[in-house]
Order: C-alpha cells, then sequence, then structure tokens
C-alpha cells in the first residue's frame, strides 16, 4: 500500500462511528479498572446486548495487545447481528466492521482493514455520506455501548438515546436506554426525575423479558419515595417473567437490601453468583448482607444463639474475602472483615485488614470511617487508648463534616475525661481537650451513650462492627 494510500485509510479510520472513536478510555487511570467495570460491575443479561458486548471486548482485547482475540469477538458479534437483527443486519454491523478496521490497521494488515472501510462505505453512501450517517442504530449502539462503561459515560450515553428518539420517538430499545440513562444520572444536578421515562419504557412493551430490568429500576425509585409497596409489586413480577436474567436479579436484589430483609436480598445474589461465580461485587454484596443479619441478631438481642451467631459471621468473612481476593480495590471491604474477625477475637486477623487498608489510598470520607472503625478497635478490643486517641485525632483533622466526624470527637471527649477522673493532670487528656476546644471553639461534644463492645469474650457485639 503507497504512502498516499496509507494515509487515506488513516484519514478514513477516523471518520467512522465505532467503538474506537468513541474515546471509551478517556480519562482511565487503569485498564484493569475498565475491564473490570465493563464485564462485572454493570450486567445486562438480554440477549439483545450480546453483540454490544462482543463489540466492547473485542476493544478491550486490542487494548491488551491480543488482536486474534479481538477478531473473534467481532467475528462473534457479527453472528449475533445476523441472527437477532436479519432484517437489519447491514445498518447495525457498520459499527462492528468499523472495529474490525481498526483492529486490522493496528495488526498491520493494511489491506484488510481497507477491506472493511469499503464495506462501510458502501452501506453509508445509500444514505449520501461516504463515511458515517445519522442513524438511530448506530446512536443506539454507541448509547449501550457508553452505558456500559461507567457512570461517567452516562450523560454521553443519555445524549445518544435522545437522538435516536428525534428519529423514532416510540421505539422501546431507545426508551429504556434513555430511561436507564436517566435513572443513573438521577442524584447528579440538575435535579431529574425519571419516574415518567422508566414508566413509558415499561408501558411500551410490559411483558418483554428485555424489559424487566427497567421495572426493577423503577421500584427501586419508587422505594426511595417511600411507595414501597407498588415497587415490591414490580420487582416480584420482574423476578417471575425473567428469573435468569442477572441485571434484574441483581437490582431485585438491592431493593431487598433497602427494604432490610437480607434472607431475600442473599437468595437473589446467589442466584446471580451462580452465573457470574468470580464477580467480586457480588461476594462483596452477599457479605455485607450476612453482616447485616449479624447486626439484626446483635440489635434483638439473640447473641445467645451462639451457633447460629458464628455461621453468619463465618459466612460474612467468607464471601468478603472472596471479593478481596478478586479485587483488592474495594472500599470498606477490608474494614468490614477487620471488623468481623475482631468480633470472634481473631485480633491479629483484624490487625492485618485494618493495615491493609489504611495502606490504601482512599477518600476523605472513607478515611474519616476507617480511622473511627480502627479506633474503636483499638479502644474497646485491644484497650489501647492512646493508639485509640490517635486515629480518632487524624480522623477529626480530615476537614470534612461528617456523622464520623462527630463521633469521634465525642469519643475523645469522652475518653479525655475518664481519664482526667483518674488523674487530674493526665498530660493525653488534657492534650486532647484543647484539641477539641480549638477544633470547635470551646464547643463541647455532647455526651453519648456508652458503646462497650467487645471486653473479652467471643460473639459480644462490638463498637467497631456495628460503625457505619
Amino acid at each position: 500500500m503507497s504512502e498516499t494510500t496509507k494515509n487515506s485509510l488513516e484519514n478514513s479510520l477516523w471518520r467512522l462511528k465505532c467503538h474506537f472513536t468513541w474515546n471509551l478510555l478517556e480519562g482511565e487511570n487503569s485498564l484493569d479498572d475498565f475491564e473490570d467495570r465493563v464485564c462485572n460491575q454493570t450486567v445486562f443479561q438480554s440477549s439483545r446486548f450480546k453483540a454490544t458486548m462482543y463489540n466492547l471486548l473485542a476493544y478491550i482485547k486490542h487494548h491488551r495487545g491480543q488482536n486474534e482475540a479481538a477478531l473473534e469477538c467481532l467475528r462473534q458479534a457479527e453472528a449475533v447481528i445476523q441472527r437477532k437483527h436479519a432484517d437489519q443486519a447491514e445498518i447495525r454491523s457498520v459499527v462492528t466492521w468499523g472495529n474490525y478496521a481498526w483492529v486490522y490497521y493496528h495488526m498491520g494488515r493494511l489491506s484488510e482493514a481497507q477491506v472493511y472501510v469499503d464495506k462501510v462505505k458502501h452501506v453509508c453512501e445509500k444514505f449520501s455520506s461516504p463515511y458515517r450517517i445519522e442513524s438511530p442504530e448506530i446512536d443506539c449502539e454507541e448509547g449501550w455501548a457508553q452505558l456500559k462503561c461507567g457512570r461517567k459515560n452516562t450523560e454521553r450515553a443519555k445524549v445518544c438515546f435522545e437522538k435516536c428518539l428525534e428519529k423514532n420517538p416510540k421505539n422501546p430499545e431507545f426508551i429504556s436506554g434513555l430511561a436507564i440513562s436517566s435513572y443513573r444520572l438521577d442524584k447528579r444536578p440538575p435535579p431529574q426525575n425519571p419516574i415518567d421515562v422508566l414508566q413509558q419504557a415499561i408501558q411500551l412493551n410490559p411483558d418483554d423479558p428485555d424489559n424487566q430490568y427497567v421495572k426493577v429500576l423503577l421500584a427501586l425509585k419508587l422505594q426511595k419515595m417511600n411507595e414501597e409497596g407498588e415497587g415490591q409489586r414490580l420487582v416480584e413480577e420482574a423476578v417471575e417473567k425473567a428469573p435468569h436474567a442477572t441485571d434484574v436479579l441483581r437490582a431485585a436484589a438491592m431493593l431487598y437490601r433497602r427494604q432490610n430483609d437480607p434472607d431475600k436480598a442473599i437468595d437473589l445474589f446467589k442466584k446471580v453468583l451462580e452465573y457470574m461465580p468470580n464477580n467480586a461485587y457480588l461476594h462483596c454484596q452477599i457479605g455485607t448482607s450476612y453482616r447485616a443479619k449479624v447486626h439484626e441478631y446483635q440489635n434483638a438481642g439473640e447473641n445467645g444463639k451462639r451457633e447460629e451467631l458464628q455461621e453468619l459471621i463465618g459466612q460474612a468473612i467468607s464471601h468478603l474475602k472472596r471479593a478481596d481476593e478478586l479485587n483488592g480495590n474495594l472500599i470498606h471491604i477490608c474494614s468490614h472483615l477487620a471488623c468481623l474477625y475482631a468480633q470472634v477475637g481473631q485480633y491479629e486477623e483484624a490487625e492485618y485488614y485494618f493495615q491493609k487498608e489504611l495502606s490504601k489510598e482512599l477518600s476523605p470520607v472513607d478515611k474519616q470511617v476507617l480511622h473511627l472503625r480502627y479506633g474503636n478497635f483499638q479502644l474497646y478490643q485491644m484497650k489501647c487508648d492512646n493508639k485509640a486517641i490517635h486515629h480518632f485525632m487524624e480522623g477529626v483533622k480530615i476537614n470534612q463534616e461528617s456523622k464520623e466526624s462527630e463521633k469521634m470527637k465525642n469519643r475523645l471527649h469522652k475518653i479525655a475525661k475518664t481519664r482526667l477522673s483518674k488523674n487530674g493532670a493526665d498530660p493525653e487528656a488534657l492534650h486532647v481537650l484543647a484539641f477539641l476546644e480549638e477544633l470547635n471553639g470551646k464547643r463541647q461534644p455532647a455526651e453519648e451513650t456508652s458503646e462497650r463492645g467487645l471486653d473479652s469474650g467471643y460473639l459480644v457485639p462490638s463498637a467497631s462492627l456495628t460503625e457505619e
């Protein structure tokens, strides 16, 4: 291929609409994190998204340097399109062909790259455009791809689906995409209310198995609005109509977790785990659901049921440890483990996981949570006032207003008063009070009720465990 022809090919490649020109990796710090998010965090089980997933996997495989594997993924995407969208196969293949062209180009197989550029051009010329066309099917494909890539891509996904709906305002797939995007953007300014578009998506295709995920999202939104009865009805209906859809089961489990029904949540999460046994997020959710059951036992004063409580703690530890093994970057996993180990008197294991979390890069609020938990461990389990004081003070020094900060101020005040009652000249206690006075303008925190926790034996409620 001559230099002129090669330059022409390169110019053509940048004009294609495909994963290589959608800036999916823009702002990413880690390809591992990106792949984990695409493949594990957000799950669309529906066959509708198989071609989308194969295209995304091809894009990831290329960036891994695995171009032959990328080509195989693209062949799978083509096959799915032929099976599922035979009547629109040509237009729906444009994105996949663009990806083919880019992969072959990076492999140095320029003539094959040109073949796929020409295939795209052949389709586009039917719409009086050389290399790219304004097609709702292509915008829809980008919308789903962006949606799969995580929250920071959701705004772009929403724009894509809005463009699709300008051309076809009653298309159920486009409305479903807009509904999911709107749901995920609900907490971002400016305030958005996804209720109407979620309901519209359901009304257009209420019995479609592919639409049950939207139904559960509506249920989660209604739950936040204290309309739990209608939300639960929708969830039960969605699970009945899509009993094997991992996205539906996972979202339904979250609704039950928020309803403080950890048993139902665990049951649904475990069903998803059958399909995805090595998903760190599922193990994390199951572990924290078992942890919630431990709280239930403690709050109900059922610590006497030693064997049952041990079993729950063991299940929580098992799943949280597996989550940490699969993804060591998950926040709070290690401190959850540390608190659980502390509760059963395994203090060396607790210390190990606290130190592991202390070594991580954390946000200010997450640092405060960790200092509170570790300070509680030192105070209540290890009986070490000085280390507890150090971590409570470090947490309070973080310039972040939070309930954790207030709790640590209260702990510090209480420790100081207790020590001064024994020794009015205790220098550490006086230092703590001076620190609090300087911090709060001599406003002393209110006394709080005692939360002693683990004094000696196993399976006694731990203050460090119950801090959230």
